[in-house]
């Protein structure tokens, strides 16, 4: 097996990873970047709608970062660690400036400043954009910016396997080049997980078909928990029936839901943000209203943007045209535009603080939507993620630089040769069960019973059902026994983590008795702050989930109603 040796190694392209790893180049240590994609084809390109932030002199002057602070901390339902939400929104304008300075495209306003719009759960204005391609815009700034640095090494379209370490200590990856199978041993002191999503886990996802939880079922594997996996965010706008994200930007820039009525529905149910109300109890609204006959047949519902104009809509929303143009067969100019709830986020992740350091496995550190820092808490607001991504990033990969001055190398162990075993035995395996047999039950299981609204009977059953998938994936085999561009094999290594983390969801979001955010439980309709005012840890046990808690970090905002 081929091995390098780097003071730290990435695993993901995207903005987390990216911007971590121009940080801690920019200290002069060596950094290599593993991706399953070429960086610029990461999940963050995906992200349409914009990046919020308080830029002093640039914001609303009635807006301040303990406005946004307080917003993300009500839009997560006070599950939020308030220390992050307030780094978060101290941090923003710096990070905003500083993409600029690299050359970010933003919109501007008329007199020069960087433009901004409403997005759902902001008491002001303040989401900055490059039209409805900002993380598209962002993330080739990035790469392009970090393509300078001769102590970056890239390495895409390889895939991760597992993490070696030596007793408590991280000692790097092993990877093998997906053109090939051609194995590679990344050796570093310290690792950084920003990996994305787990979208794929659903039968119905706004995210790319790289989104399988890699990263989570790597963490799991290694004894490290996920922290407040029952938190999935669902998206109110995904274009019917492909399920491609119309961003919330159509819906800030003016777009209304309305049912088959033509009712703009959203009034009953937040009668003071009314569309741009939080992503979770839009998606609900919808849901209702397709439960009570309302929607459309097929099931969905419609999004107007006739009444913004032809022109407007091609300069601010063109991406959103385009799609439904060209998966839908409508004119967004002329008619409604097709939408349904789609799974979108994770606002759980790989427990770390606000550093990004894990503290159950030394030198592992996690950004981006890979970790639970948590900024997030029960529910993300809109265009927070590409921020966090940012932020954190950064953040992260300045305590990965101090952690690489103080921590010299450790003495790798001899997993490695188990860690390919365990990846080859499914070409080598001449029956049993087919990858993509599991993988469609799964997710019709997540759909269906860790959806949008849950309760304990379809959650027993979710936990029942995968812990059986579990068992027999055990035997599960490909029919391609190539090595040459062996999609198959990759196929099956994602749907292994898709198992491992959708029962930690299940698990999670059954034990939590208790509505908060996105987790919605049918049979506790109530938030619990008395017994549920903490975080979850979700630890992989065998074949079961091992759950422990820990505080909710509490600065400044006691809990109150969430009402919008």
């Amino acid at each position: 097996m081929e091995k390098k040796e780097y003071d730290a190694v990435i695993l993901g392209g995207g903005l987390a990873g990216l911007m971590a790893a121009n940080t801690v180049a920019e200290h002069g240590f060596t950094v290599a970047v593993v991706s399953k994609v070429f960086p610029t084809r990461s999940h963050s390109a995906a992200a349409e709608g914009g990046i919020a932030a308080y830029i002093k002199g640039n914001s609303d002057p009635n807006d301040d970062p303990d406005f946004m602070s307080y917003d993300e901390v009500k839009g997560g339902d006070y599950l939020v660690d308030q220390n992050a939400a307030e780094l978060l929104s101290q941090k923003s304008g710096e990070i905003i400036n500083l993409l600029d300075l690299w050359g970010a495209p933003f919109n501007r306003q008329p007199d020069g400043r960087i433009a901004l719009r409403y997005f759902g759960g902001q008491t002001y204005p303040r989401t900055r954009f490059v039209a409805d391609k900002t993380g598209m815009a962002l993330l080739h700034t990035l790469f392009e910016h970090a393509s300078g640095f001769n102590n970056i090494d890239f390495y895409p379209e390889y895939y991760v396997l597992d993490i070696v370490k030596n007793g408590n200590n991280v000692n790097g990856l092993v990877a093998m080049q997906m053109k090939n199978m051609d194995p590679i041993y990344l050796k570093a002191r310290a690792l950084l997980i920003a990996s994305g999503g787990l979208g794929m886990i659903y039968k119905h996802t706004t995210n790319s078909y790289i989104n399988t939880g890699d990263g989570y079922g790597i963490a799991l594997r290694s004894g490290v928990p996920l922290k407040d996996p029952e938190f999935v965010q669902f998206h109110p706008t995904g274009l019917y029936p492909s399920d491609i994200l119309i961003s919330e930007a159509a819906r800030a820039e003016g777009g209304i839901l309305k049912n088959n009525k033509g009712e703009r529905f959203m009034a009953k149910y937040a009668p003071h943000k009314f569309d741009l109300a939080p992503r979770d109890i839009v998606s609900r609204s919808m849901t209702i209203e397709m439960r009570e006959g309302r929607g459309f047949e097929g099931g969905y519902l419609g999004l107007d943007l006739t009444h913004l104009g032809k022109e407007y809509i091609m300069d601010r929303l063109s991406l959103a045209y385009d799609a439904a143009k060209t998966f839908a067969g409508v004119d967004a100019t002329e008619e409604m535009i097709p939408v349904r709830p789609a799974q979108h986020y994770f606002m759980g992740g790989i427990d770390v603080d606000i550093t990004g350091a894990n503290s159950d496995l030394n030198g592992l550190f996690a950004a981006g939507e890979a970790a639970c820092v948590s900024v997030h808490g029960a529910n993300r607001l809109g265009s927070n993620s590409l921020l966090e991504t940012l932020v954190y990033g950064r953040e992260t990969g300045n305590t990965m630089v101090e952690f690489l001055k103080n921590h010299k190398n450790v003495e790798a162990s001899d997993g490695t040769d188990k860690i390919l075993d365990n990846a080859y035995k499914y070409i080598k395996r001449e029956n049993g069960e087919h990858f993509g047999t599991l993988l469609n039950e799964l997710r019709d299981i997540m759909w269906e019973n860790v959806g949008i609204f849950r309760d304990k009977n379809k959650l027993e059953d979710a936990v029942r059902s995968i812990k059986k998938l579990k068992e027999r994936s055990l035997n599960m085999y490909v029919t391609d026994k190539t090595t040459n561009y062996n999609t198959e094999v990759f196929n099956a290594l994602e749907t292994r983590n898709m198992i491992d983390v959708s029962l930690a969801i299940a698990s999670a979001a059954l034990n939590r008795t208790e509505t908060r955010g996105a987790h919605f439980r049918d049979d506790f309709p109530e938030r619990d702050d008395t017994n549920w005012m903490k975080h979850t840890l979700a630890y992989l046990a065998d074949n079961d989930i091992e759950i422990k808690y820990k505080p909710v970090i509490v600065t400044k905002w006691k809990p109150e109603p969430r009402v919008y």
